[in-house]
């Protein structure tokens, strides 16, 4: 199974019952053979456009796990589902993920050196 990184933005009018929504988008990733690794909900956020005729919408983002017919199936499913607004799927860039890891030790490396 490949990782992949989720961003899903719900229709800000769900923000009261959130869960309902995200239980869908979960029930539709592990329908498709994947597993979410981690969760976080970002909140409700101003959109630099109107989609739909909304202003504002919910993000959460998700890193998961699929198997190589899962993203198609996935993105089919969100681009109808109405809690949805917008989502983007993208596949987990390891180099680039090590290369954060490594500058935020060395970040805090060089904070503590300063605090001494």
């Amino acid at each position: 199974m490949k990782e992949y990184e989720l961003t899903v933005l719900i229709h800000p009018d769900l923000e009261a019952d959130i869960e309902t929504a995200l239980t869908k988008v979960r029930d539709i990733i592990k329908n498709a053979g994947g597993e979410i690794a981690t969760e976080d909900n970002w909140g409700k956020k101003k959109l630099a456009y109107k989609i739909n005729k909304q202003d504002f919408a919910i993000y959460v983002y998700m890193d998961v796990k699929l198997p190589a017919e899962a993203p198609l199936k996935i993105s089919n499913t969100l681009n109808i589902t109405e809690e949805v607004l917008r989502y983007l799927l993208v596949s987990v860039d390891e180099k680039g993920r090590q290369l954060l890891a490594e500058d935020k030790k060395r970040q805090a490396s060089n904070e503590s050196r300063d605090e001494e």
